[in-house]
């Protein structure tokens, strides 16, 4: 279907009026569409897996491991928990308030919703940012990416065998459909995608003061430091590992390594066993390995790894038939170069030796950076990677560990800054879909005089003299 202003209009239309019919305000009823999402999920795992190789070339297993597990374990977190997130909550009005006791926080839907996911992970990203507007009692329309055509069709197919088009329906298009999207006043706005797209989002949304979220990638890229202390074959095992996982293009990936110089020749050694371990030889011919999503990302790829091809030391090869890129570690790199100043978002990995006794000063130079949506620190020295983690600013991280902290479950995950605003997953996803709304129920026997006019006078000094008891 080809949309037009008028049919975008028409959708959110239909959906406004769906919401304002109250039934999403029901938390049984939510619960139920969470159930047929997570069954859909299930159902159309076959489909969604052929999708994903056609976009991404997923394996199976890395689909079921990024893109289906992580939806069926979000759901489920949000079916054990949403009862009591929605219960409202009741709070002791406090003396001030007197005789007026009893103040209530309902936690209400935003109403229509607008989700744009991107074309890395188009299911999860889809699917569970869709589950956490659910579960606040909203109806969404997913823009999903023109990139990831594939999963697109397929999602679109699952999502309208479950749900009707005024509750939740899947809009497709180029840019011309998303400002399209943008012009409607929507109630809440959750983009996943780059700070650049992020700022004109926020631009069009300003003009409905559309309360927005924002996922993004980090402007300036997430720094890997590995100290001189580091197990470096533990480091280098799970950097490959995470580097290989859909080629790079995860907004949470290590973007540059920042190692010790003391220790960074071991530590590429390492590194390069591990790749080889992992992936073989020739990764552009392992059909496990997944490719870019496009020839133009290959491209941009390809001609950045030009520019260093002196520096690489480890595979700087691709195939632009298949869209495979070899992991690629460009080797020194200065911390002031352009490659590890901006998100690379594909297989090449730049590190930047510098001296241990240093890292202070590294740190302070990431700081000044952009905020970037990771960090991971490998060392020995917990102590100091507390004191590190506790006070840099950046979305989420790891020590010693790569990725594994956004599927914690009861955590918040998102960034700040150029790497997002907001937050979501399990709880923190539903308050994110929901508007906090306090009311005071007053009483109509034992109101006191107090707040009311003469403030002068004997009658006003006892009543300021009460109130400022009250107070304390």
């Amino acid at each position: 279907m080809s949309h037009t202003q008028e049919s975008i209009h028409r959708i959110v239309e239909k959906q406004r009026d769906f919401f304002r019919s109250n039934i999403t305000l029901d938390t049984d009823w939510r619960i139920s569409q969470l159930k047929k999402l997570r069954e859909a999920v299930t159902e159309h795992r076959s489909s969604l897996e052929s999708a994903l190789y056609e976009d991404l070339g997923k394996d199976p297993s890395e689909v079921y491991l990024c893109e289906i597990g992580p939806v069926i374990v979000e759901i489920n977190e949000i079916l054990r928990g949403l009862k009591r997130w929605a219960r409202p909550e009741r709070h002791f009005s406090g003396l001030m308030c007197f005789p007026s006791t009893r103040t209530t926080v309902y936690k209400m839907p935003y109403g229509v919703t607008l989700i744009f996911s991107p074309f890395n992970f188009p299911v999860m990203l889809t699917l569970g940012v869709l589950a956490a507007s659910i579960s606040g009692g909203n109806t969404a329309v997913l823009k999903t990416s023109s990139k990831s055509a594939a999963s697109t069709r397929a999602l679109k197919s699952m999502i309208s065998e479950v749900f009707p088009e005024e509750y939740v329906t899947v809009v497709d298009g180029d840019h011309d459909v998303a400002d399209m999207c943008l012009r409607e006043r929507f109630d809440k706005i959750f983009y996943t995608g780059s700070p650049a797209v992020a700022k004109h989002v926020l631009e069009m949304a300003s003009a409905n003061l559309t309360s927005v979220a924002l996922e993004l990638g980090g402007e300036t890229g997430n720094w890997c430091i590995i100290r001189k202390d580091a197990d470096l074959k533990d480091a280098a095992r799970k950097i490959a590992f995470f580097k290989l996982l859909n080629a790079g293009q995860i907004c949470i990936d290590i973007n540059q390594i920042a190692v010790a110089k003391e220790i960074a020749e071991p530590f590429l050694e390492e590194l390069k066993k591990e790749f080889t371990r992992q992936i073989g030889e020739q990764p552009e011919n392992n059909p496990e390995y997944p490719k870019l999503i496009s020839r133009s990302a290959y491209d941009k790829c390809d001609r950045l790894a030009s520019v260093y091809r002196e520096r690489i030391v480890f595979g700087g090869t691709g195939d632009p038939g298949s869209l495979r890129y070899a992991p690629t570690i460009v080797y020194p790199v200065s911390i002031d170069e352009d490659i590890v100043q901006h998100e690379l978002f594909c297989p090449l990995l730049p590190v930047v030796p510098f001296p241990d006794e240093d890292t202070e000063s590294l740190l302070s130079i990431i700081a000044e950076r952009e905020h970037p949506l990771s960090m991971y620190l490998f060392t020995s020295d917990i102590r100091w990677a507390d004191r590190v983690m506790s006070t840099q600013q950046f979305g989420g991280g790891c020590i010693n560990e790569v990725c594994l902290h956004m599927m914690v479950k009861g955590v918040p995950f998102n960034g700040t800054g150029h790497s997002g605003m907001g937050a979501y997953h399990g709880e923190w996803g539903f308050r994110e879909f929901t508007h906090p709304q306090t009311v005071l129920t007053g009483r109509t026997r034992f109101n006191l005089p107090l707040r009311e006019h003469p403030y002068s006078g004997r009658s006003g000094r006892a009543k300021l003299r009460i109130l400022e008891w009250f107070e304390h």
